[in-house]
């Protein structure tokens, strides 16, 4: 690609996103509701879904591994004996304990995924918090006025377009 195309194609990509609008909302229209809030999701709720997410793991931990061992042991009897289906229920023992492994794993991701969201959350709602008194504070600072308000404040001094 030469320099000079690629300078019209930058220009061109420029010009396509200064002629669009862009939104920061859908407008509600007849199917959506009247108001928009915030996304909240308490702890509560997070710790009941980490809760389950963690008992299925132990539960396909306790119960769903039993039969990989006996199936493994069949499946090389099996075979010993010449019997193809020992390779095929080789195969499905495998992939049986593939599927359980990657089923854990999600089990695990969403457990752990779950509890550190909420402790980020935690800390984030914190630090909006130690803002908020802290705007709070500083708000209550302007409350304590020298002159009336809408007025030019005399500690000042005079204003730059009464010198002039």
């Amino acid at each position: 690609m030469a320099w000079d195309e690629w300078e019209q194609l930058k220009a061109e990509a420029a010009e396509r996103q200064s002629t669009q609008m862009r939104l920061n909302q859908l407008d509600p229209g007849d199917n959506s509701p009247s108001y928009y809030g915030d996304l909240k999701v308490a702890n509560a709720s997070l710790t009941k879904i980490s809760k389950s997410a963690h008992d299925l793991y132990n539960a396909l931990w306790d119960k769903a591994r039993v039969a990989i061992p006996s199936s493994d042991s069949a499946a090389g009897d099996l075979s010993k004996q010449g019997f193809a289906l020992g390779g095929g229920l080789q195969h499905v023992s495998n992939r049986w304990d593939q599927q359980l492994k990657s089923l854990m794993d999600a089990c695990a991701q969403i457990t752990n995924h779950l509890q550190v969201t909420k402790n980020v959350h935690a800390g984030d709602e914190g630090y909006i918090v130690r803002q908020m008194s802290s705007i709070d504070a500083l708000d209550s600072g302007f409350d304590e006025r020298v002159g009336q308000p809408g007025k030019d404040n005399p500690i000042y001094g005079k204003n730059a377009k009464e010198e002039g």
